[in-house]
């Protein structure tokens, strides 16, 4: 059986202040990697369009939108195995054979678990949560990989949701095939909660959870996204 492919797809916008920092850890990662392509879906109105230009990176200009964004990536992918992932979250150092294990054992989609770049306690807890499989303990900085034919079955990501889109794909990946959750950690940039606080910004994320869950529209979650969340 051939070694499978795997197309790394980051959405970026407005990332001029990490970008380079991100794709210097990614790069290094993948270094004596074959078969891997970074495709980086950007939205930004600053200088990262011209911070990419520098990595051999293939750049997709796009609509605002991570779901946009995203299929669009997606769409310039060469790989048999997409992964999603964001700019602020690091793979683990093993991210590449451990998607490639899971693609020979048949796994058609799944995620990392998740810490964060910092130890305080409840950054700790909210990790630790990532390992259970409930789709309240899901989110997109755990990245996701997914085989293509399978994203292409179910549509790729919904681009009218401007939120919670990640969680919309896992539920209609469910449909059809078991999501997994592989043993190793991404870490991912605590700088929004660093930003907002901790238990403020959980607290509005279950907020959006709820209002996920209750149904409604996406103008009611971004608003309230926008309101309260920096």
């Amino acid at each position: 059986m051939a070694t499978p492919t795997i197309s790394i797809i980051m959405p970026t916008c407005n990332e001029e202040a990490i970008i380079a920092g991100s794709l210097h850890n990614l790069l290094a990662i993948t270094d004596k990697s074959e078969g891997i392509e970074i495709i980086v879906s950007d939205a930004s109105s600053d200088a990262t369009p011209d911070i990419l230009s520098s990595f051999p990176v293939t750049l997709c200009h796009s609509a605002q939108g991570r779901a946009i964004q995203m299929n669009c990536g997606a769409r310039l992918a060469g790989g048999d195995i997409l992964y999603f992932l964001h700019a602020d979250t690091l793979p683990p150092e093993t991210f590449v054979d451990d998607i490639r294990s899971a693609a020979t054992a048949g796994k058609k989609a799944g995620c990392f678990r998740m810490s964060f770049d910092n130890n305080h306690p409840f950054m700790t807890l909210f990790g630790w949560f990532t390992q259970f499989p409930f789709l309240i303990c899901r989110g997109g900085d755990q990245s996701l990989f997914i085989d293509k034919g399978l994203f292409l079955r179910i549509g790729g990501f919904d681009e009218t949701m401007l939120i919670m889109e990640d969680y919309d794909i896992i539920t209609r990946i469910d449909r059809l095939e078991q999501f997994h959750i592989l043993e190793t950690a991404v870490t991912t940039s605590a700088r929004k909660y660093l930003r907002n606080g901790i238990m403020p910004l959980q607290m509005s994320f279950g907020t959006i959870h709820l209002m996920y869950a209750l149904g409604f529209d996406q103008a009611a979650m971004i608003r309230y996204y926008r309101e309260n969340i920096y």
